[in-house]
């Protein structure tokens, strides 16, 4: 070929090289500034619609928060709908995370209510069953005010504004003209009526007569000291989910906003969809943001120590049990105390009431005492469910055992380990408000140590300081500052605050009471295999000549039982149980496959071999 045929030849090879590069370069360049990856993202994560989002970036958009200089994905309405949709995948986040804690409240609150029901129904019948056996003549008209007795009880661990001493007095200020008239002196029997004026002066008397000895006085010191903490346990319960409320109505300012919509979206405008926060730099936007919370750091840590300390003076030495189980030996020790000291008692009421053995019912008082009984407070503040006498009592009404104190193989379900599986879940939750900050940059949500945005660029690792948790740490915070606190939750502080103030300074003793022994061991209270009567255990219980209290043995046969109410005894009702999920392998099969393991391993260390 000739010289010019070649040079031609070059020079067309050439002219088509340039042409295929300036049409690679032009695909290439519409692929780069096109914004379907965006869309797509946006799309996904239902940030709003579609329309928002442009086909192709443009360039000098007037934008607010995601400026930069170049080329576009974003319009005014695009960043104004990413906005709205950081601050609620945010607060989402946030309720996701204290949902657990705010559930083991809620759901231990009402199991611990539901348990404290059936132990007062369980004492109530106990009591029933004793009065029944013991004194017949009396049982019949003292049931209204057993009944109303435990009601009120029950009203008072539950929250309501009821007086446990009040509630006492009132019982035996109203069982005294029964006692009066049936085992003082039960020639008179048929003599009094209830609501008679001398029936209202024996009432009214009976705090200044002392018939029953002190033993109401010890009852109600033994009642208000084990109730008392039951029913502040219920009330930190629902202090605890109050606490959790607040992080679920969180709010936050247009500075926290500002900068979470710069931390997770504006990455996006520059067409960036697959880059992640820096580590240190969403700490810092998380930590500023959520300044308010942190500051509940302090007093959730110090309720959760209360919670623990009440749970335990509750369960810990099955006070609230034998406290309730024991109404029935005050009672008891009451009534053998009136038989004993009637004359006396007899003698006083005559000069005070006019009333004696020999003298016809309805008598006028011949003088009217000074003696006040005190009124019943009222519980309108709460309305937990009322006992129903006849139908709730009925698999109550004959019971022979006391409540298994200590829970034996056949029976693990109740105040203790209700108590103890609550405990065990409290632990992982006492720094809940501290580290939820950086809760949030976990996952997938930020990276470290790896090419990230730093909401100005993408760059190898974050630069600027991170700063700590807490108010004071903000004013060094490198990406806003934080001026203020939410006033909501200042508020939450305030009141954990106050509650546990105000619950050490009627409790004190609770700061004395050491950890439950035991929590996390996986050891269940009664799994061995000896149980005595010393336990507690299902099979034990006082006897109508044991005296619960620690006292002389009480000899008071039991009235022969009338024929329609005799009942077996082989077969005595039990306490409703709360399930309680959870337990333990038995040793037998741990054994097992600790010598299938030791088998395998030899094996593998011979073929290696």
């Amino acid at each position: 070929m000739s010289r010019g045929g070649s040079s031609r030849l070059n020079s067309r090879s050439a002219v088509w090289s340039v042409s295929l590069a300036v049409f690679l370069m032009s695909v290439i360049d519409a692929d780069a500034y096109s914004c379907q990856e965006v869309r797509t993202v946006f799309q996904l994560r239902q940030v709003g619609p579609l329309n928002r989002v442009p086909e192709t970036p443009g360039t000098d958009v007037d934008l607010l928060i995601c400026k930069h200089k170049g080329p576009s994905c974003c319009t005014r309405r695009t960043e104004e709908s990413y906005q709205v949709a950081v601050k609620r995948e945010t607060l989402q986040n946030v309720q996701s995370y204290s949902y657990e804690s705010k559930h083991l409240f809620s759901t231990h609150a009402s199991a611990f209510q539901d348990m404290f029901q059936a132990l007062m129904l369980f004492s109530q019948g106990h009591l029933s069953s004793f009065l029944e056996d013991t004194y017949m003549s009396l049982f019949h008209h003292a049931k209204p005010h057993v009944h109303q007795l435990f009601s009120s009880l029950s009203q008072y661990l539950h929250g309501a504004n009821v007086s446990v001493e009040t509630t006492v007095h009132r019982f035996f200020n109203s069982i005294f003209p029964l006692v009066y008239e049936k085992l003082i002196n039960p020639d008179m029997e048929g003599s009094l009526m209830e609501g008679s004026e001398i029936s209202d002066c024996l009432s009214t008397i009976r705090q200044d007569v002392k018939p029953f000895g002190d033993h109401p006085t010890l009852m109600t010191q033994e009642l208000v000291e084990a109730l008392g903490a039951g029913r502040q346990l219920g009330l930190a319960l629902k202090e605890g989910v109050e606490a959790m409320n607040a992080t679920e109505h969180a709010s936050f300012t247009k500075d926290c906003e500002k900068n979470l919509l710069k931390m997770m979206y504006c990455s996006h405008c520059r067409g960036l969809t697959l880059f992640k926060p820096c580590m240190g730099y969403c700490q810092n936007v998380m930590r500023g943001c959520l300044v308010s919370l942190s500051e509940l750091d302090k007093p959730w840590r110090q309720h959760i120590n209360l919670v623990e300390q009440l749970t335990i003076a509750v369960a810990g030495q099955h006070s609230l049990e034998l406290a309730l189980l024991g109404v029935r030996g005050h009672i008891n020790e009451a009534l053998v105390y009136a038989e004993r000291h009637g004359p006396l008692t007899t003698a006083t009421v005559d000069k005070v009431c006019g009333l004696s053995t020999g003298e016809p019912a309805g008598m006028q008082s011949s003088t009217s005492p000074e003696v006040t009984t005190p009124s019943m407070t009222s519980a309108s503040s709460a309305a937990p469910t009322q006992f129903t006498s006849d139908q709730e009592l009925k698999q109550f009404a004959h019971l022979r055992s006391p409540i298994p104190l200590k829970p034996s193989k056949k029976n693990k379900h109740n105040l203790r380990t209700l108590s103890r599986d609550f405990l065990m879940n409290l632990e992982p939750i006492k720094s809940f408000f501290m580290v939820l900050p950086d809760t949030l940059c976990r996952g997938d949500a930020a990276v470290e140590d790896s090419t990230c945005w730093s909401g100005h660029d993408i760059v190898k690792s974050y630069a600027s300081k991170v700063v700590g948790t807490g108010f004071y740490a903000q004013q060094q915070n490198p990406e806003f500052k934080v001026r203020s606190m939410d006033p909501r939750v200042v508020e939450v502080k305030e009141r954990l605050e106050h509650f546990c103030q105000e619950t050490l300074e009627r409790f004190p003793y609770l700061e004395e009471i050491e950890d439950w022994e035991g929590i996390g061991s996986g050891e269940e209270d009664g799994s061995t295999e000896e149980c005595d009567d010393e336990d507690g255990c299902q099979n034990s219980g006082y006897g109508p000549e044991e005296n619960p209290h620690g006292g002389v043995p009480i000899e008071r046969k039991p009235q022969e039982r009338q024929p329609e109410g005799g009942i077996s005894e082989e077969n005595p009702s039990k306490p409703p149980p709360v399930r309680v999920i959870g337990g333990s392998p038995s040793a037998f099969w741990l054994q097992s496959c600790s010598l299938a393991l030791l088998s395998a391993g030899l094996g593998l260390q011979w073929i290696l071999l």
